[in-house]
């Protein structure tokens, strides 16, 4: 240390010294060499030229003085630099050829990184002072690692990269600071950079501090069969050798979640690979564990990858239980159909509900609900919440909302607790970094028809308003953006929320804001090839078979055109034929036909998806920018609903509790696109009503019911003008 400080001392010494450099004069340069120094001039002057506005001095900074000093060190230091060179007669003729070439790629490498946004202006007379420091420490033989130590990484990097350092005797460790340097920099990517530089001096103490932070990456990296997996597992560091040793194991994963047991000697590897045989056992371990995990982080103990164990859990619950009753919904017998679920106790039935919101049908919600208390000696809904330790309670509520069981739910415990519980579920809605909670609380609030309930509700959320009103806090803007659309609900309050939120209409959508220039409504459905998507294709196609609409086939896809309807008006749908989806040929056509509409300019401003719901992330991930009507079906609550509004924030989107049927989608679509060929505006309330007649039998009624139209889609409506509110502060 101390010779790196004395070092530094001369260092520093040598700056104030080149700083108040006066300019040595040129000599007469060798033929042989002239090139060279008009490479230089030719550097120094792309440099000024880097700001275009002035083409004899180099705007570093906003400081004028500061960028007199930079031009001075730009043109006084080089040019000295090149006359020592000349003049130096201990240098041989290759040294000065080197040297010479070693101060140009320092100029045009500073250009690159410049323009790159690597490197800002002002810091170009440190690297030109730095670099000459270097120089003289590289002409002794010496070490230029307390030059790197002692500037940024930008400098450093720029200097250490020139080839005339690339055999200094301090090259490795001035490597090795670097890289350090990029880490601290970018702690985030640390073992990115540490798998690029695997034998920096630091290596271990990273991966100890990744073990601590980030158990996933390391996991992912200890696997790898290269020189940083190879430090990893010798690691001494005890949740390093753990997660190193799941890491080569065929089957890690499986025990990976329970990271946190492991790690504290709570369990055994062997005791968690006994339950993997057994996806029953292994499911309700992951129930047991993940109520531990929610009862520790209650007490500020956050468990290693807790949220890597929520995510397998819900893997396993939608894999083993939900796909299996779903798959069986057409089945009479309740006992056959749910045969599945008769060992899982009332908490493993929780978790089926709260983790496969996104999966789970109607009916099969219901009879698992109805079964969580069925197997509760005392079917009390406080116990039961008080048994998971609160885990996911407020997704249990806006879940029984949804599928009209919150009075259900309330009633099975005293009103003292139902009152509490509830206006706990409208609390701390900014707590998590994502707006979850919220459009679930707004969701709730549109499925709820209990008057009573919804007093207590916007009673809640009124006070919570004006709690946070005086802190300006996101919170606040939460609370009065969800007090504004819950009274919206009330006709009697007039409240117009296009004006007050900012957002478009959402009663109707405009004929004329769905056309392009030409006066076309441009529709595109997305088809997929199983067999229930051949099935609904060839019955959408018998709906268009009239004369008010031209059927064209294409090779991947079918274009339906209107031919009767109001002049300046054409409606266009234009949907991909359901392929094989075993080989990918659907998607390779909706590929094709997204190709092809932008070749011609088209927009989609109504799209539409026609598949079941593990289908619909393939629609959304496709989904056109222009679409102002999404229909989707089952869309899975605000995750999804945040990536369509996301890729198009105003859309009017039409969604499902549960997976959409096709008498109920190409019914909605034959009145949609009706409306649209006689010219009239989309008024929904009006449709909906239209459509409510139109399935007036119990079982088509029961499924309309389930779709939501989007002036009642109040998480959508939320998110939208959370959005804007967020944009205009």
């Amino acid at each position: 240390m101390k010779q790196y400080f004395a070092l530094f001392i001369v260092t520093f010494l040598f700056s104030v010294k080149l700083f108040a450099q006066t300019e040595i004069k040129m000599p007469k340069v060798p033929l042989m060499r002239q090139l060279f120094h008009t490479n230089i001039d030719q550097a120094q002057q792309k440099i000024i030229l880097l700001n275009p506005l002035n083409d004899s001095t180099f705007i570093a900074s906003g400081d004028e003085k500061k960028n007199i000093q930079i031009n001075r060190i730009l043109k006084v230091h080089i040019n000295n630099l090149q006359a020592k060179i000349e003049l130096d007669t201990a240098l041989s003729e290759n040294d000065k050829f080197i040297w010479l070439r070693a101060v140009e790629t320092l100029l045009r490498d500073f250009v690159y990184d410049y323009q790159s946004r690597l490197i800002k202006g002002d810091k170009l007379g440190d690297l030109i002072i730095n670099f000459e420091a270097a120089m003289k420490l590289e002409r002794k033989q010496a070490s230029i690692e307390p030059i790197i130590i002692a500037t940024p990484y930008e400098i450093g990097s720029i200097i250490l990269q020139n080839p005339v350092f690339a055999t200094n005797t301090g090259y490795k460790m001035s490597r090795d600071n670097l890289v350090l340097k990029m880490c601290k920099r970018q702690p985030a990517n640390s073992m990115k950079i540490l798998n690029a530089y695997p034998d920096v001096y630091f290596a271990d103490s990273i991966i100890k501090v990744v073990a601590y932070k980030n158990q996933e990456e390391l996991y992912n990296y200890a696997a790898s069969p290269n020189e940083l997996g190879d430090a990893i597992r010798k690691s001494d560091d005890p949740l390093v050798k753990i997660i190193s040793q799941l890491a080569q194991k065929n089957t890690g994963r499986m025990y990976f979640p329970f990271l946190d047991l492991l790690y504290k000697n709570e369990i055994s590897i062997d005791s968690v690979g006994k339950l993997i045989d057994s996806e029953q056992a292994y499911y309700k371990f992951l129930v047991q564990t993940e109520i531990r995990y929610a009862e520790q982080m209650q007490h500020a103990d956050t468990p290693l990858v807790y949220k890597t164990l929520t995510e397998k859990l819900r893997a396993k619950a939608i894999e083993i239980y939900i796909d299996d009753i779903n798959a069986l919904h057409d089945e009479k017998s309740d006992a056959v159909r749910f045969k599945k679920i008769d060992s899982l106790q009332p908490t493993e039935l929780y978790y089926l509900c709260v983790l496969g919101e996104e999966e789970i049908y109607t009916s099969s919600y219901l009879g698992v609900y109805k079964r969580i208390f069925q197997r509760m000696k005392v079917p009390k809904a406080d116990t039961l919440l008080k048994l998971v330790s609160y885990d996911y309670y407020k997704k249990f509520i806006k879940m029984a909302a949804a599928y009209n069981q919150l009075d259900d739910f309330l009633k099975r415990m005293d009103t003292l607790s139902a009152d509490k519980m509830m206006r706990s579920f409208v609390t701390d809605l900014a707590a998590k970094n994502t707006l979850e909670d919220a459009v679930d609380v707004a969701d709730s609030y549109a499925s709820i028809t209990n008057k009573k309930l919804r007093k207590l509700i916007l009673e809640q959320v009124q006070a919570n308003m004006l709690e946070d009103t005086v802190s300006h806090t996101r919170a606040a803007t939460i609370y009065r953006l969800l007090y504004t659309i819950f009274q919206s609900m009330d006709t009697a309050n007039h409240i117009d929320l296009t004006a007050q939120l900012g957002i478009n209409p959402i009663f109707i959508m405009p004929n004329k804001l769905l056309k392009d220039t030409s006066g076309r409504i441009i529709i595109q459905q997305f088809f997929y090839g199983d067999k229930d998507g051949k099935t609904v294709f060839e019955a959408f196609l018998g709906n268009f078979k009239n004369p008010n609409w031209k059927i064209t086939q294409k090779k991947e896809w079918v274009e339906v055109k209107s031919v009767k309807g109001v002049k300046g008006t054409h409606v266009c749908i234009y949907a991909n034929k359901p392929l094989d989806t075993e080989k990918d040929l659907d998607a390779q056509a909706q590929e094709h036909l997204i190709n092809y509409l932008d070749s011609l300019g088209l927009k989609p401003t109504v799209v539409i998806h026609r598949g079941h719901s593990y289908y619909v992330k393939y629609t959304i991930e496709q989904l056109a920018s222009s679409a102002k009507i999404v229909l989707l079906g089952s869309c899975g609550g605000y995750q999804s609903l945040n990536k369509v509004l996301e890729i198009c924030p105003q859309a009017h989107i039409i969604s499902s509790k549960q997976v959409g049927t096709g008498v109920i989608n190409q019914g909605m679509i034959n009145a949609i696109t009706e409306q649209l060929r006689l010219g009239k505006d989309l008024n929904w309330p009006v449709l909906w009503k239209g459509l409510s007649n139109q399935f007036k039998d119990p079982k088509s009624k029961e499924k309309f019911n389930d779709y939501i139209p989007p002036y009642k889609n109040l998480g959508a409506i939320f998110i939208m003008a959370y959005n804007i509110a967020i944009g205009n502060e």
